[in-house]
């Protein structure tokens, strides 16, 4: 299907046609002279010139140009048809390529000079019958060097608004559609965005779940090894919750996988599992509990999650963790302590993405993190404001 500016140009082509047809009926000068056929040559021109001006400007300006220097050299008069130069000159501007916006600016600028200049009585003055001469008794010719300057500059000024108009629009939608590429643009680039924040997100909880789940695992393998021989019962015992750990993991991993992870706020069943794998686990809240909303409900299980997880990596085999739940008006507050080995001077932070990990995660909701050796006890504290 055509474009809406082609099918204007081509309604145009015929507006020229008919308004031409019409103008030569009712001049009996046209009429009575012997240029019936040219003037109807140049009403053609200039009609396919317009119905051109849209897929081919550059064959349209050579029309142009090649009805002026015709009419130049047979002296065939101007009709007013010849007013549509002005819609070519809009096209010329609107819709041709650079090369073709710059002649055409050009011959704005330099055709009405030549035209009214050089051949204005001839273009003007023709040989018809003294009822039409009375039409254009006065030539351009004989106003004088001033007046022909000024019949050129109007002209130009003529042609050259309709022309100013169309670049106008040009820019205007050249405008438009860097606009909607840079909009496309920023849209794919938030869409990446989004994607490598899900990516990330992704791999934190993974590593929650599977590092959670494999310190259980580790510290349950490692009493193991410290079992009497003679004790079959708790070597299976040991086994059992080594198996449930690993199930349990299993089960995470494919929730997060699969996009629908528990994200509920249910801390006191994360802990209850610690519990029943063999670690000794103190609890303590101090305000009132009160729901969560989703994100922050998400970010206190993983990070707490991830806590218990260092806290079993890093403290001592066997000693208890305390975990204290604090709700003050706007922040939920979760501390971790562990005892860890006896050393000289305070100790840094354990390294390794834990720590960044829930950093990064609190950050999401606003939320901090601090952590640090504070006589020979390892002490994790999170805060997650609430609205």
């Amino acid at each position: 299907m055509k474009d809406r500016g082609t099918l204007f140009c081509a309604a145009v082509a015929v507006g020229v046609l008919v308004s031409g047809g019409l103008e030569y009926a009712m001049q009996d000068g046209l009429r009575e002279s012997d240029r019936g056929p040219l003037i109807a040559l140049v009403v053609l021109g200039t009609a396919l010139a317009v119905a051109l001006v849209r897929r081919v400007p550059s064959a349209s300006l050579v029309l142009v140009w090649l009805i002026a220097i015709s009419q130049a050299a047979t002296a065939t008069p101007f009709v007013l048809t010849q007013a549509a130069w002005a819609f070519i000159a809009f096209g010329l501007a609107r819709w041709g390529a650079r090369a073709v916006l710059w002649a055409s600016v050009t011959s704005i600028a330099v055709g009405p000079v030549i035209a009214v200049g050089l051949i204005g009585r001839d273009l003007v003055w023709m040989d018809l019958p003294y009822a039409s001469r009375n039409l254009f008794h006065v030539t351009v010719y004989e106003l004088g060097l001033g007046r022909q300057i000024g019949a050129g500059v109007l002209v130009a000024v003529l042609l050259g608004m309709p022309w100013l108009g169309g670049l106008t629009l040009r820019i205007l939608s050249r405008a438009r559609i860097d606009l909607d590429l840079a909009s496309r643009e920023r849209a794919r680039a938030e869409e990446i965005a989004r994607a490598r924040e899900a990516q990330t997100r992704l791999a934190r909880d993974v590593h929650d779940v599977v590092g959670h789940s494999l310190a259980v695992i580790l510290a349950q393998a490692e009493s193991g090894r410290y079992l009497p021989d003679d004790d079959p019962s708790a070597l299976k015992s040991a086994l059992a919750t080594i198996a449930t750990s690993a199930r349990a993991s299993l089960g995470d991993v494919r929730e997060v996988l699969s996009a629908t992870g528990d994200t509920t706020d249910d801390l006191d069943k994360l802990i209850d599992n610690l519990r029943a794998g063999g670690h000794e686990v103190v609890t303590g809240h101090d305000g009132r509990p009160r729901p969560l909303p989703e994100a922050q409900r998400a970010v206190a299980y993983r990070v707490l999650q991830e806590m218990l997880t260092n806290a079993i990596r890093h403290g001592l085999r066997g000693g208890a963790l305390t975990v204290r739940r604090t709700w003050s008006p706007d922040a939920l507050g979760i501390e971790v302590r562990n005892g860890i080995e006896p050393a000289p001077g305070d100790r840094p932070a354990a390294p390794g993405s834990g720590l960044d990990g829930m950093r990064e995660r609190l950050a999401t909701v606003g939320g901090t993190l601090s952590a640090g050796v504070r006589a020979e006890v390892f002490v994790a504290t999170a805060r997650i404001p609430l609205p």
